[in-house]
């Protein structure tokens, strides 16, 4: 009864290898499926450089967006079936989600909503201002000031008047 009980189980450990050898044989001989899109910044503005990382892309490739030119993947030395890439964002990019689409070794991914460009910042000239002061400002501006001066005028001269008693 032992020897048939271990050659069940030698037969059944026979089985299970020999399903799995053909599968360990091919995985071998596989070709690369482009996975795991990563672009950091996640929030870019335009002008901004992206890096784009993508596992699954040993041999390089390249990845495409509506807001940057095609750009090339390099495999990278040391990671495993990596490959990374730097895109410029175009100056004329309209805010909001765009997706980007990855092709390496003939195969093709696209993730959705990848990154999103922001609008330009207009720094050093006074945020969204472009052509200066208007008329009504000026004397918005002039009337406050002018209110300021009355007001501690007024303030002054009845510290003045307290101290007299």
């Amino acid at each position: 009864m032992r020897n048939t009980r271990a050659l069940a189980a030698a037969g059944a450990a026979v089985a299970v290898l020999g399903v799995a050898a053909p599968a360990a044989v091919a995985d071998g001989g596989r070709v690369p499926n482009p996975s795991n899109i990563v672009a950091l910044p996640s929030v870019i503005a335009r002008g901004g450089q992206l890096t784009i990382t993508v596992d699954g892309c040993p041999n390089g490739g390249h990845a495409t967006s509506n807001a940057f030119p095609r750009t090339n993947l390099t495999p990278v030395h040391g990671i495993n079936d990596t490959a990374r890439g730097t895109a410029t964002i175009d100056n004329d990019a309209r805010p909001g989600p765009y997706d980007i689409t990855v092709h390496c070794s003939g195969r093709s991914l696209t993730r959705p909503a990848a990154f999103t460009v922001i609008g330009g910042v207009r720094g050093g000239i006074g945020g969204s201002s472009t052509t200066g002061a208007t008329p009504a400002d000026m004397a918005i501006g002039g009337s406050l000031v002018a209110a300021a001066v009355v007001g501690s005028g007024v303030f002054w001269m009845r510290r003045r008047a307290e101290k007299r008693i």
